[in-house]
Protein backbone atom coordinates (compact mmCIF):
# COMPACT_ATOMS: atom_id res chain seq x y z
CA UNK A 1 0.00 0.00 0.00
CA UNK A 2 0.99 3.70 -0.17
CA UNK A 3 1.28 6.24 2.21
CA UNK A 4 -2.19 7.40 1.66
CA UNK A 5 -3.46 3.66 1.33
CA UNK A 6 -1.68 3.06 5.25
CA UNK A 7 -2.87 5.81 6.94
CA UNK A 8 -6.12 5.39 5.21
CA UNK A 9 -6.61 1.82 6.47
CA UNK A 10 -5.14 3.09 9.89
CA UNK A 11 -7.89 5.34 10.43
CA UNK A 12 -10.72 3.50 9.14
CA UNK A 13 -10.32 0.56 11.90
CA UNK A 14 -13.45 0.96 13.84
CA UNK A 15 -14.80 -1.77 16.33
CA UNK A 16 -12.59 -4.81 15.67
CA UNK A 17 -13.21 -4.46 11.08
CA UNK A 18 -11.23 -2.77 8.62
CA UNK A 19 -13.80 -0.78 7.00
CA UNK A 20 -12.60 0.95 3.34
CA UNK A 21 -13.66 4.30 2.90
CA UNK A 22 -16.28 5.52 1.66
CA UNK A 23 -16.24 4.98 -2.49
CA UNK A 24 -17.82 7.99 -4.64
CA UNK A 25 -21.05 5.94 -5.45
CA UNK A 26 -21.32 6.27 -1.88
CA UNK A 27 -20.85 10.24 -1.89
CA UNK A 28 -23.81 10.68 -4.98
CA UNK A 29 -26.73 8.45 -2.54
CA UNK A 30 -27.99 10.63 0.35
CA UNK A 31 -26.90 9.80 4.22
CA UNK A 32 -31.04 9.80 4.68
CA UNK A 33 -31.59 6.85 2.33
CA UNK A 34 -28.29 5.11 2.93
CA UNK A 35 -29.79 5.02 7.23
CA UNK A 36 -33.11 4.13 6.00
CA UNK A 37 -31.90 0.97 3.48
CA UNK A 38 -29.18 0.21 6.21
CA UNK A 39 -30.94 0.76 9.20
CA UNK A 40 -27.15 3.14 10.18
CA UNK A 41 -27.13 6.16 12.09
CA UNK A 42 -25.30 8.62 9.45
CA UNK A 43 -24.00 11.82 10.43
CA UNK A 44 -25.28 14.25 7.35
CA UNK A 45 -22.13 16.11 5.98
CA UNK A 46 -19.19 14.93 7.61
CA UNK A 47 -16.72 13.16 5.90
CA UNK A 48 -15.86 9.49 6.78
CA UNK A 49 -12.92 10.52 8.56
CA UNK A 50 -15.05 12.41 11.16
CA UNK A 51 -17.70 9.74 11.17
CA UNK A 52 -14.75 7.73 12.44
CA UNK A 53 -13.65 9.96 14.82
CA UNK A 54 -17.76 11.12 15.75
CA UNK A 55 -18.23 7.09 16.38
CA UNK A 56 -20.85 7.04 13.43
CA UNK A 57 -20.68 4.15 11.02
CA UNK A 58 -19.58 4.14 7.99
CA UNK A 59 -21.65 2.34 5.35
CA UNK A 60 -20.20 -1.08 4.15
CA UNK A 61 -20.60 -2.25 0.37
CA UNK A 62 -23.12 -4.60 1.21
CA UNK A 63 -25.26 -1.55 2.89
CA UNK A 64 -24.70 0.22 -0.12
CA UNK A 65 -26.05 -2.96 -1.85
CA UNK A 66 -29.49 -2.45 0.25
CA UNK A 67 -29.46 0.86 -0.54
CA UNK A 68 -29.34 0.83 -4.16
CA UNK A 69 -32.38 -2.36 -4.09
CA UNK A 70 -34.48 0.27 -1.93
CA UNK A 71 -33.99 3.02 -4.65
CA UNK A 72 -34.76 0.65 -7.48
CA UNK A 73 -37.64 -0.68 -5.82
CA UNK A 74 -39.49 3.16 -5.37
CA UNK A 75 -42.05 4.20 -8.20
CA UNK A 76 -41.20 7.45 -10.08
CA UNK A 77 -44.00 10.00 -9.93
CA UNK A 78 -44.54 12.44 -12.55
CA UNK A 79 -46.69 15.18 -11.23
CA UNK A 80 -47.01 17.33 -14.50
CA UNK A 81 -46.17 16.54 -18.13
CA UNK A 82 -45.98 20.26 -18.78
CA UNK A 83 -45.12 23.08 -16.46
CA UNK A 84 -47.06 25.68 -15.00
CA UNK A 85 -46.43 28.86 -16.77
CA UNK A 86 -45.71 31.72 -14.87
CA UNK A 87 -44.31 35.24 -15.55
CA UNK A 88 -44.17 37.19 -18.99
CA UNK A 89 -43.07 35.12 -21.99
CA UNK A 90 -39.38 37.04 -21.42
CA UNK A 91 -38.84 34.77 -18.39
CA UNK A 92 -40.18 31.67 -19.24
CA UNK A 93 -38.90 28.62 -21.53
CA UNK A 94 -40.55 28.15 -24.93
CA UNK A 95 -43.32 25.65 -24.47
CA UNK A 96 -44.05 23.06 -26.99
CA UNK A 97 -45.87 24.40 -29.54
CA UNK A 98 -46.16 21.63 -31.76
CA UNK A 99 -47.89 19.75 -29.07
CA UNK A 100 -50.08 22.50 -28.30
CA UNK A 101 -51.57 22.96 -32.15
CA UNK A 102 -51.79 18.60 -32.07
CA UNK A 103 -54.54 18.81 -29.88
CA UNK A 104 -56.54 21.36 -31.73
CA UNK A 105 -56.59 18.84 -34.50
CA UNK A 106 -54.34 20.11 -36.56
CA UNK A 107 -51.27 18.85 -38.93
CA UNK A 108 -48.57 21.12 -40.50
CA UNK A 109 -46.71 20.23 -42.96
CA UNK A 110 -43.76 22.87 -43.14
CA UNK A 111 -41.01 21.08 -44.94
CA UNK A 112 -40.25 19.07 -48.09
CA UNK A 113 -42.04 15.61 -48.81
CA UNK A 114 -39.43 13.43 -47.46
CA UNK A 115 -39.87 9.53 -45.72
CA UNK A 116 -39.16 11.51 -42.51
CA UNK A 117 -41.75 14.04 -42.93
CA UNK A 118 -44.12 11.44 -44.18
CA UNK A 119 -43.71 9.17 -41.24
CA UNK A 120 -44.76 12.09 -39.27
CA UNK A 121 -48.21 13.27 -41.14
CA UNK A 122 -49.20 9.75 -41.14
CA UNK A 123 -48.87 8.86 -37.76
CA UNK A 124 -50.69 12.27 -36.88
CA UNK A 125 -53.48 11.36 -39.55
CA UNK A 126 -54.20 8.02 -38.17
CA UNK A 127 -53.55 9.08 -34.25
CA UNK A 128 -56.59 11.92 -34.63
CA UNK A 129 -59.11 9.21 -37.04
CA UNK A 130 -58.64 7.03 -33.21
CA UNK A 131 -58.86 9.79 -31.18
CA UNK A 132 -62.11 11.16 -32.44
CA UNK A 133 -63.38 10.13 -36.19
CA UNK A 134 -66.09 12.65 -36.75
CA UNK A 135 -64.35 16.14 -35.69
CA UNK A 136 -62.64 17.33 -38.76
CA UNK A 137 -58.46 17.27 -38.97
CA UNK A 138 -56.79 20.79 -40.14
CA UNK A 139 -53.84 20.14 -42.29
CA UNK A 140 -51.89 23.64 -42.68
CA UNK A 141 -49.29 23.11 -45.58
CA UNK A 142 -46.26 25.31 -46.44
CA UNK A 143 -44.43 23.03 -48.59
CA UNK A 144 -42.76 23.09 -52.23
CA UNK A 145 -43.51 19.36 -52.69
CA UNK A 146 -40.80 16.36 -53.27
CA UNK A 147 -38.37 19.32 -54.51
CA UNK A 148 -36.84 22.45 -54.31
CA UNK A 149 -35.02 24.87 -56.63
CA UNK A 150 -35.06 22.20 -59.62
CA UNK A 151 -33.69 19.44 -57.20
CA UNK A 152 -35.25 15.88 -55.92
CA UNK A 153 -35.35 15.46 -52.54
CA UNK A 154 -38.30 13.01 -51.72
CA UNK A 155 -40.01 10.14 -53.92
CA UNK A 156 -43.60 10.90 -54.90
CA UNK A 157 -44.62 8.03 -53.28
CA UNK A 158 -44.41 10.19 -50.07
CA UNK A 159 -47.60 12.78 -51.79
CA UNK A 160 -49.20 9.48 -52.61
CA UNK A 161 -49.05 8.00 -48.82
CA UNK A 162 -50.05 11.37 -47.66
CA UNK A 163 -53.37 11.20 -50.40
CA UNK A 164 -54.36 7.67 -49.80
CA UNK A 165 -54.12 8.01 -45.74
CA UNK A 166 -56.26 11.31 -46.10
CA UNK A 167 -58.74 9.11 -47.65
CA UNK A 168 -58.87 6.71 -45.64
CA UNK A 169 -59.42 8.16 -42.34
CA UNK A 170 -62.94 8.82 -41.49
CA UNK A 171 -62.85 12.46 -40.15
CA UNK A 172 -62.70 14.84 -43.35
CA UNK A 173 -59.60 16.60 -43.98
CA UNK A 174 -59.48 20.67 -44.57
CA UNK A 175 -56.34 21.79 -45.86
CA UNK A 176 -55.28 25.30 -45.73
CA UNK A 177 -52.34 26.58 -47.47
CA UNK A 178 -49.64 29.15 -46.01
CA UNK A 179 -47.17 30.16 -47.73
CA UNK A 180 -46.12 28.19 -50.71
CA UNK A 181 -48.11 24.94 -51.54
CA UNK A 182 -46.11 23.59 -54.84
CA UNK A 183 -46.06 20.66 -56.66
CA UNK A 184 -47.22 17.45 -54.55
CA UNK A 185 -48.05 19.85 -52.02
CA UNK A 186 -50.77 21.43 -54.39
CA UNK A 187 -52.58 17.91 -54.75
CA UNK A 188 -52.78 17.27 -51.47
CA UNK A 189 -54.24 20.93 -50.77
CA UNK A 190 -56.60 20.22 -53.62
CA UNK A 191 -57.76 16.93 -52.37
CA UNK A 192 -59.15 18.30 -49.34
CA UNK A 193 -62.91 17.96 -48.06
CA UNK A 194 -64.42 19.72 -50.94
CA UNK A 195 -65.93 23.05 -49.54
CA UNK A 196 -63.50 23.16 -46.92
CA UNK A 197 -60.43 24.00 -48.85
CA UNK A 198 -58.77 27.42 -48.40
CA UNK A 199 -55.51 29.39 -48.79
CA UNK A 200 -54.23 32.66 -46.86
CA UNK A 201 -54.14 35.60 -49.29
CA UNK A 202 -50.76 35.69 -49.65
CA UNK A 203 -49.92 32.09 -50.16
CA UNK A 204 -48.09 30.73 -53.79
CA UNK A 205 -50.02 27.53 -55.24
CA UNK A 206 -48.30 25.91 -58.45
CA UNK A 207 -49.12 22.59 -60.10
CA UNK A 208 -46.03 21.14 -62.36
CA UNK A 209 -45.33 17.47 -63.89
CA UNK A 210 -43.25 15.34 -61.44
CA UNK A 211 -39.58 15.65 -61.94
CA UNK A 212 -37.45 12.65 -62.78
CA UNK A 213 -34.75 11.96 -61.00
CA UNK A 214 -33.70 8.46 -62.01
CA UNK A 215 -29.88 7.70 -63.03
CA UNK A 216 -28.47 4.56 -64.01
CA UNK A 217 -27.29 2.07 -66.86
CA UNK A 218 -28.56 2.35 -70.42
CA UNK A 219 -30.70 -0.75 -70.76
CA UNK A 220 -32.71 0.81 -67.43
CA UNK A 221 -33.72 3.93 -68.69
CA UNK A 222 -36.74 2.93 -70.66
CA UNK A 223 -38.16 1.45 -67.11
CA UNK A 224 -37.22 4.17 -65.30
CA UNK A 225 -39.53 6.34 -67.95
CA UNK A 226 -42.48 3.67 -67.60
CA UNK A 227 -42.39 4.68 -63.91
CA UNK A 228 -42.10 8.38 -64.41
CA UNK A 229 -45.34 7.62 -66.92
CA UNK A 230 -47.13 5.49 -64.56
CA UNK A 231 -46.54 9.02 -61.76
CA UNK A 232 -47.67 11.30 -63.96
CA UNK A 233 -50.98 9.61 -65.06
CA UNK A 234 -51.95 8.76 -60.82
CA UNK A 235 -50.83 12.73 -60.72
CA UNK A 236 -53.46 13.75 -63.26
CA UNK A 237 -56.11 11.45 -61.95
CA UNK A 238 -55.62 13.03 -58.36
CA UNK A 239 -55.43 16.91 -59.57
CA UNK A 240 -58.52 15.44 -61.65
CA UNK A 241 -60.43 14.54 -58.92
CA UNK A 242 -60.17 17.71 -56.79
CA UNK A 243 -60.01 20.37 -59.49
CA UNK A 244 -63.30 19.14 -61.45
CA UNK A 245 -61.56 19.05 -64.68
CA UNK A 246 -61.17 16.41 -67.69
CA UNK A 247 -57.47 15.55 -67.62
CA UNK A 248 -56.75 16.25 -71.12
CA UNK A 249 -56.57 19.80 -69.84
CA UNK A 250 -54.76 19.32 -66.55
CA UNK A 251 -52.45 17.58 -68.70
CA UNK A 252 -51.77 20.45 -71.05
CA UNK A 253 -51.69 22.88 -68.28
CA UNK A 254 -48.96 21.09 -66.34
CA UNK A 255 -46.82 20.92 -69.38
CA UNK A 256 -44.81 23.79 -67.45
CA UNK A 257 -45.28 24.98 -64.66
CA UNK A 258 -48.38 26.70 -63.65
CA UNK A 259 -48.86 29.74 -61.03
CA UNK A 260 -52.37 30.83 -58.99
CA UNK A 261 -52.47 33.19 -56.66
CA UNK A 262 -55.60 32.13 -54.13
CA UNK A 263 -58.55 33.99 -56.07
CA UNK A 264 -57.51 32.17 -59.51
CA UNK A 265 -56.80 28.99 -57.22
CA UNK A 266 -60.48 29.10 -56.64
CA UNK A 267 -61.33 30.07 -60.13
CA UNK A 268 -59.32 26.65 -61.04
CA UNK A 269 -60.97 24.95 -58.27
CA UNK A 270 -57.75 24.19 -56.71
CA UNK A 271 -59.33 25.48 -53.62
CA UNK A 272 -62.46 26.96 -52.52
CA UNK A 273 -61.74 30.34 -50.31
CA UNK A 274 -59.74 32.78 -49.27
CA UNK A 275 -59.20 32.87 -46.38
CA UNK A 276 -58.76 37.25 -44.36
CA UNK A 277 -60.68 36.82 -41.19
CA UNK A 278 -59.93 33.78 -39.30
CA UNK A 279 -61.08 30.02 -39.97
CA UNK A 280 -64.99 31.07 -39.33
CA UNK A 281 -66.03 29.06 -42.31
CA UNK A 282 -63.32 26.10 -41.89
Amino acid sequence: LTGLGRRAVRLSTFRGAIVAPPTRCCHHMSSSTLAVASGATVCRGLSWRRRLESGSRIPRRADRRVAARALAGQRLEIKAVIPSLQGDASTQSPPDLPSYIFKERIVYLGMTLVPSVTELILAELLYLQYEDNLKPIYLYINSTGTSKEGQKYGYDTEAFAIYDTMKYVNPPVHTVAVGTAWGEAAMLLASGEKGHRAALPSASIMIKQPINAFRGQASELEIQRKEIRNTKRQTMDILAKGIGKPIEEIEKDINRPKYFNPWEAVEYGLIDQVLDGGMKNM
